[in-house]
């Protein structure tokens, strides 16, 4: 069965669970199964290392895992409006898949959380969308059909799901941003399958 990659770096949780959503809506549609991946912690100490294995939660992301699957979902918390740097460090990392083209056509979509309600939601979305563009995907969004961008007063953004979490990090992801986040799970992963066809 054809699979959606739904990779992800969390800190407090947030965007774990928004991932698990993604992966919900992904399996929403007949046909194709999520795959949930991350990436590990970097250190500005070199001789520091991560676990071979996470202690819990999914593996750690592969470049075989953004080959296999027919479309890749991305998740990030908002660093100063961008994605967090584990997760840049590992697209960094994707320089041999570009050479040879190998994620050119793919659909991929991006979701993120914020500490504040206006703290980067929507750039952060953009630049994550930016290596996927330099890698030839196709960006798919969250369109205003769904309901929930016009019914959500913390995050959501026709450019990716989005959660507000609130400066402590304490806000639970609402039940709007949970629609939102099964919503482009479910989007992207049907037009996964047209592409793939």
């Amino acid at each position: 069965m054809p699979e959606i990659l739904v990779l992800y770096y969390s800190h407090y949780g947030a965007v774990k669970q928004m991932a698990q959503l993604v992966a919900r809506g992904v399996e929403q549609a007949n046909g194709v199964a999520a795959r949930l991946r991350t990436v590990p912690k970097v250190s500005a100490v070199c001789e520091a290392v991560e676990r071979a294995l996470p202690e819990s939660g999914a593996p750690y992301a592969e470049l075989k895992d953004l080959e296999e699957c027919i479309g890749i979902a991305l998740g990030s918390p908002t660093r100063f409006g961008n994605m967090a740097a584990p997760l840049k460090y590992f697209w960094d990392s994707t320089g041999e898949l570009w050479l040879k083209g190998a994620l050119a056509g793919k659909p991929a979509a991006v979701f993120t959380s914020t500490g504040s309600l206006h703290g980067g939601q929507e750039t952060t979305l953009v630049s994550m969308m930016l290596p996927l563009l330099h890698h030839g995907m196709v960006i798919v969004g969250v369109p205003y059909s769904e309901p929930e961008l016009f019914l959500t007063a913390s995050g959501g953004t026709p450019y990716g799901a989005s959660h507000h979490a609130g400066v402590a990090s304490d806000r639970p992801v609402t039940e709007h941003e949970k629609k939102a986040c099964i919503a482009l799970g479910r989007r992207l992963a049907q037009v996964a399958l047209k592409l793939a066809a």
